[in-house]
């Protein structure tokens, strides 16, 4: 049995066992959650085809602003188990001062390694962790200012992807990894 609500199904069908091991080989973890949505197939497609799909960086959308984005959400919604699966290998592309950042401890104008366009990148983050969700008007010319279209699209879906995983986890009661 799990920490979890519900315990993984015993017989997985061969299209998910293959995802599991592509996740297992990507991530080098076996996640419970991938185990646990095997209970509906169809989600578990939609939800691997979104991951797949969504998580590259395009151009000043890029891997480190990617991670900011990433683990800004993590911290706003408060989910260990984001926070844990987006956080791995932070060292290697954050100092320790930017990590206080993304975790809501120290503002982002105080950080001076910090760029006008990845200080925006976290604010828009946050922006979209608030609910009621209101996001500003005066964000589309901002962020039009620092990133392209498809940057921003790119930016918007990264959040938002977070946002779901944090709330699929959460709502099946997955505990933290690791």
């Amino acid at each position: 049995m799990t920490d979890a609500f519900i315990a993984p199904p015993r017989r997985i069908p061969l299209i998910l066992r293959v995802g599991l091991w592509i996740t297992r080989r990507r991530t080098g973890d076996d996640p419970l959650i991938a185990r646990l949505l095997a209970w509906d197939p169809r989600t578990a497609v939609g939800t691997g085809l979104m991951e797949a799909l969504v998580v590259h960086a395009r151009g000043r959308a890029d891997e480190r602003v990617l991670k900011l984005v990433r683990m800004t959400v993590s911290a706003e919604v408060d989910c260990p188990f984001c926070i844990g699966f987006n956080g791995r290998d932070w060292e290697k592309l954050l100092t320790e001062d930017e990590l206080a950042v993304v975790q809501g401890r120290v503002a982002p104008d105080t950080v001076a390694t910090l760029t006008a366009a990845e200080r925006l990148a976290i604010e828009f983050a946050r922006a979209q962790c608030q609910t009621p969700l209101a996001i500003d008007p005066t964000f589309g010319p901002r962020l039009r200012e620092h990133f392209s279209e498809r940057e921003i699209v790119v930016l918007a879906s990264t959040a938002a992807q977070v946002n779901h995983w944090a709330r699929l986890v959460q709502g099946l009661g997955c505990p933290p990894m690791g």
